[in-house]
């Protein structure tokens, strides 16, 4: 495992099993043991890395923080690479709480989970169903499969693909890929230059720019929206871009509203990408700080 010091705190890798896959993350740990605990993960076809300025906002805050790489992604192993499956990145959100309450640097009973876009939707699931989340922090957070992809002018050419591809692997052909961005030249999963620009600044060593088709098989049938109104008693923030495209503003405000409280709502003006830096990053992430210190401390 590698260690480092960093801006006060000190990180190390931590490895841990899902469901017999070898998983990959990064343990944050401050100046103040033992630590309530943020476990953290990337959205859509990212890796652990990206979040790094989030994981030092929050150690410096004192809190631990485990940041790691969902299956088939980054470091992590697991098969098929970059297929993006919520079921089996919900499973390692709960693996990764087990991982953590493990260990003497935090806080077993201060847990909690933050997660963006994608995963900010692993979030609404996990906290729903794992009472040992204390508090729980949505961004911009994916809400309805079926809805998203009822609004994608691609969608019956999309199914049509993955329907192909299926017939391909069932007879043993690896899994066909598409862009997750593209300036504009190709077919993609994100597509927009606010997708590709984002990409492009924040990729880092691990990002790959492809998911499998039969990664819109598993979004379509995917609905976080359908357990928000379990995660009552277990304080919910949501923090949401008012002209988000890419996780609809829209989904977010109707789950937001049948959620049980308590619960926080934060709405920072700008698109789905426009949270992860400058002024409306440092919003986003002090409302997150602020939620989890009212909660876990």
């Amino acid at each position: 495992m590698l260690a480092a010091k960093d801006r006060g705190h000190t990180s190390k890798d931590h490895g841990f099993l899902s469901d017999g896959v070898k998983l990959v993350g990064r343990l944050y740990r401050p100046q103040v043991e033992p630590a309530p605990v943020i476990v953290m993960a990337h959205g859509f076809s990212g890796a652990a890395e990206q979040l790094d300025a989030h994981a030092c906002r929050f150690v410096a805050a004192g809190f631990a923080v485990f940041v790691f790489d969902h299956p088939g992604f980054g470091r992590s192993g697991g098969w098929p690479r970059q297929e993006v499956d919520p079921q089996k990145q919900i499973a390692a959100y709960r693996d990764a709480i087990s991982a953590v309450s493990d260990l003497a640097a935090v806080r077993a009973e201060a847990i909690g989970i933050w997660g963006t876009s994608f995963s900010g939707g692993h979030v609404l699931a996990t906290a729903a169903v794992d009472r040992r989340v204390k508090a729980a922090v949505a961004q911009v957070p994916f809400i309805s499969g079926s809805k998203l992809m009822a609004g994608r002018t691609d969608a019956a050419a999309l199914r049509a693909l993955c329907a192909a591809d299926k017939e391909r692997r069932a007879g043993g052909a690896a899994p066909a890929v598409m862009p997750v961005t593209s300036d504009g030249s190709a077919p993609c999963a994100l597509p927009g230059a606010d997708a590709h620009a984002y990409f492009a600044s924040t990729a880092g060593s691990q990002w790959i720019n492809s998911v499998t088709l039969s990664t819109f098989d598993h979004i379509a049938a995917y609905e976080p929206a359908a357990a928000i109104a379990a995660i009552a008693p277990t304080p919910l923030l949501m923090i949401i871009a008012t002209e988000d495209a890419v996780a609809p503003v829209a989904h977010a405000r109707e789950a937001f509203a049948a959620a049980g409280e308590p619960k926080h709502l934060v709405e920072i003006s700008g698109g789905h990408f426009d949270v992860y830096s400058g002024a409306k990053f440092e919003r986003a992430v002090g409302a997150a700080i602020a939620f989890f210190e009212k909660y876990l401390v």
